[in-house]
């Protein structure tokens, strides 16, 4: 299996179990403080590779959370990004309305009802996926040097992607190149996506209710996703899936020197659920802990429309990415797909 399949088969539904188990991970659960959230470093990226690689492997396998160092975006290529993000997310109503939420592009407020929870998440964003932008940026009016400081960045993140899923895919026996192959972002079929992120500040009235999440606990739907978090602004929470009935969470707190990863179900699939892909969500802050706003970026490996997730083992019947991503969306945003 040296390079990803493209589409050979007809766009037929599937039930997915990602749906129904996320479906029962709506309790507050407990918390506990004894995993290890590893750090990799990633120096030296070419003649460490394979050390590397196992020490992905090591921690993906374990909790499907890992961090990672020394990963070559430098530090003010990303405050830059959250400048901008803050900088959009300060526009008037009215300006971010004229460019909303298409086909995984473009920005809503509070549209997102988790499977989990059935409550909107208390957030807004705006979701970059570069074919799909036509109309969707703020103008240079608007909001000077948006679309060319995002898409710098963006770009910046899938080199880091690319680099981390080379590594799996050694480890999966693939070619190195699998994934870079499968997230081409030459193809109009690409739609890995940058996702900016506010969290809206707690509403003083509304702090007592443990039943509003800022982000109800889910599964990624992608293969790889890099978070970068502000420091301060923490609400990350880890539930892996060997404790998923316990529903006992872990909390990953934000530094700004590392970029905090996860598995996504896609690459789960691609595994035979060797790498798995688990429940993650941002909770509500407590009354001693910081209630401002809360901003993160999340670039989300997601492989082009036309290629075919098929599971080696054939645990999971084959799919594309562009069925599979659209059934997940949907499951999310109603009409929004």
């Amino acid at each position: 299996m040296n390079h990803p399949i493209l589409n050979p088969i007809a766009e037929d539904d599937y039930s997915l179990d990602e749906l129904k188990k996320e479906a029962r991970m709506g309790a507050f659960g407990q918390e506990t403080f004894e995993r290890e959230v590893r750090v990799i470093d990633l120096s030296d990226f070419e003649q460490r590779k394979y050390e590397i690689a196992d020490q992905l492997w090591q921690a993906a396998t374990d909790i499907g959370f890992f961090q990672v160092s020394h990963h070559g975006i430098p530090l003010e290529q990303i405050n830059n990004a959250f400048e901008m993000t803050q900088r959009f997310f300060q526009l008037p109503e009215p300006v971010k309305a004229q460019y909303p939420l298409k086909r995984n592009s473009g920005w809503e407020s509070k549209a997102q009802v988790r499977p989990s929870t059935h409550t909107p998440d208390q957030k807004e964003s705006y979701q970059i996926t570069r074919p799909r932008m036509e109309g969707l940026y703020p103008s240079e009016q608007e909001l000077p040097n948006f679309k060319q400081t995002m898409l710098q960045f963006e770009h910046a993140c899938w080199e880091v992607g690319m680099k981390i899923l080379s590594c799996f895919a050694y480890k999966l026996g693939f070619a190195d190149d699998f994934f870079t192959h499968a997230h081409d972002p030459q193809q109009e079929s690409y739609q890995s996506t940058l996702r900016m992120l506010h969290y809206y500040a707690v509403d003083p009235a509304l702090k007592d209710q443990l039943g509003l999440w800022r982000a109800g606990a889910h599964t990624d739907f992608d293969c790889l996703t890099l978070l970068f978090q502000r420091k301060g602004q923490g609400g990350l929470q880890v539930c892996p899936g060997k404790d998923m009935e316990q529903q006992q969470w872990t909390s990953i707190e934000p530094r700004d020197d590392v970029i905090t990863c996860n598995i996504g179900d896609m690459l789960m699939r691609w595994s035979d659920d060797q790498l798995p892909s688990n429940f993650h969500r941002v909770k509500n802050p407590e009354a001693h802990e910081y209630q401002g706003a809360r901003y993160s970026l999340a670039f989300f490996c997601q492989a082009n429309e036309d290629v075919l997730i098929e599971s080696p083992a054939h645990k999971y019947p084959a799919i594309t990415a562009k069925k599979y991503l659209k059934q997940r969306i949907s499951a999310n945003f109603e009409g929004k797909y």
